[in-house]
């Protein structure tokens, strides 16, 4: 400075300043401090500060921006005292005894020079940043912690900037491979839906909303992901934008797996041998017959589409339909239903019909398998009118033989319970075992001394609980549980005249 009054002048000058200003002569001393600067080092007077670079350093302990002890060399009290010129210098600053409390300050020197009397003063200028490095530390631990993959650009040269771990796990690349090349250079946009739209919205610094796109990566050469943009201020005032990234590979592999999956649907849907139809879960509007359904009952997809079983005429019995219907409510799934149909040319089928709940394109459907049993019931009841007419004559078989012809006439039904001997009175008991013998009602009557028609009527109650409406009938089950014992065949006549 060149005179005391012009000194005076510039220290009222900057007394007021919201930045701090420390000024130091070559030999240390500390010769003023606007309030700004005593407020940031927790102070309120000159001398309270040291007095000297050395007082200084006895009350305050610096160290660098990463907390490590400051090299002297790197002192910035003393580089200004020795008059070097250096800008944005970091450092923490903490009292002595108080190391938990420290305050960031971003400093650069201030060189004044008189060439008339060669004297040098100068000083610090002195910037408290304590908050925002700490909330740049902040977002810096929360950008590397993130487990989400991101990437930051730096939009005045489109330069990434920081990406984090995720995005390296991500990708496969390594930080250097990334930080320092471009958008264009490791192209977080490539094959992205309406790309050019977010090239624009990307220079003009504005928020890419997310769409897919497949990143060139040295792991994976097409690597699908859902990328977004987001503009964000960084420290020194720097446009960025910060790329975030989701990663699509399970949900595509997901979805080549869900295909695959339809299509070997589709595909046995069609091959299956028995007729079955695809029905919408609500109001049971069909939406899918395969050839076997065409060829059984005449009708075609494009003739049924949306409508019901019971519009195209499929039901004979509506409250067969109803009941069918019932089941299906109640349990989600139907299983071995007996049922009549009606075909497209108004013949009748007799039909097992199963139905399950299935979920086909997210929509809740019913598939309905619709078999055929047409020859069979006709064969059965060929047979079982056979083994009738058989067994009109029960005296003619063994026992062995009368017990296969009743597995055969009248197969146990699942879950059904047999007549037990245990319900029938003594009277039906005695009736039942005469019966069995091929006693007729009068001789039954005679050996019982009762009247015939009350041998018909315990006969009858034999019927009733027996579950049967013939008097051969009753003769098997009886035989069939060990009651009575088969008779000896009947001589033919031509062995009798013998």
């Amino acid at each position: 400075m060149s005179t005391e009054a012009d000194e005076a002048d510039w220290k009222a000058m900057v007394a007021d300043l919201s930045e701090g200003v420390l000024l130091i002569r070559p030999d240390g001393t500390l010769t003023f401090a606007n309030t700004a600067a005593l407020a940031m080092h927790g102070v309120s007077r000159l001398d309270e500060l040291g007095g000297s670079i050395a007082g200084f350093h006895k009350r305050f302990i610096l160290s660098n921006a990463r907390s490590h002890p400051l090299d002297p060399k790197q002192d910035p009290l003393a580089r200004a005292a020795r008059g070097e010129a250096f800008s944005d210098m970091v450092i923490r600053v903490a009292k002595v005894g108080d190391g938990e409390h420290q305050s960031i300050f971003r400093v650069r020197s201030l060189i004044d020079r008189n060439g008339e009397q060669g004297g040098l003063h100068s000083g610090l200028l002195i910037r408290n940043d304590t908050e925002l490095v700490e909330a740049e530390q902040r977002f810096e631990h929360m950008f590397r912690a993130n487990p989400a993959p991101a990437a930051i650009c730096r939009l005045s040269d489109f330069r990434f900037c920081r990406v984090n771990q995720g995005f390296l796990e991500l990708t496969g690349f390594k930080e250097n491979q990334v930080v320092g090349r471009s958008v264009y250079e490791v192209d977080v946009l490539r094959q992205a839906e309406q790309r050019a739209a977010a090239i624009e919205h990307l220079h003009a610094g504005e928020t890419i909303r997310q769409r897919e796109a497949c990143l060139d990566v040295p792991a994976d050469s097409n690597k699908w992901v859902i990328v977004a943009g987001h503009p964000i201020d960084m420290p020194g005032d720097t446009r960025c934008m910060l790329f975030t990234f989701a990663d699509l590979e399970a949900r595509r592999k997901a979805e080549i797996a869900l295909k695959q999956s339809e299509e070997r649907f589709a595909k046995a849907f069609q091959l299956t041998p028995v007729p079955t139809l695809i029905g919408k879960r609500a109001g049971l509007a069909i939406s899918g017959l395969n050839d076997s359904f065409t060829q059984t009952f005449g009708h075609h997809l494009d003739d049924c589409l949306g409508k019901t079983a019971a519009e195209i005429g499929l039901w004979i019995d509506p409250k067969l339909e109803r009941r069918f219907d019932r089941e299906l409510k109640r349990a989600g799934a139907v299983r071995n239903f007996d049922g009549r149909l009606r075909a497209k040319d108004g013949s009748e089928l007799d039909c097992m019909i199963s139905a399950e709940s299935v979920t086909i394109d997210g929509e809740a459907c019913v598939l309905c398998t619709l078999q055929d049993i047409t020859e069979r019931r006709r064969s059965e009841k060929d047979l079982i009118a056979a083994i009738e007419a058989a067994m009109s004559d029960a005296s003619w078989f063994t026992r062995g033989v009368l017990d296969k012809l009743a597995a055969l006439r009248q197969p146990p039904r699942p879950g059904e319970a047999a007549p037990s001997e245990t319900s029938l009175t003594r009277r039906e008991r005695e009736v039942l075992k005469r019966v069995g013998h091929g006693s007729t009602d009068q001789e039954i009557a005679e050996e019982l001394a009762v009247s015939p028609n009350t041998v018909r009527n315990h006969v009858a109650s034999l019927h009733r609980k027996l579950g049967v409406n013939r008097r051969s009938a009753v003769v098997v089950w009886a035989r069939e549980r060990g009651l009575v014992d088969a008779p000896e065949p009947k001589r033919s006549i031509r062995a009798k005249k013998r």
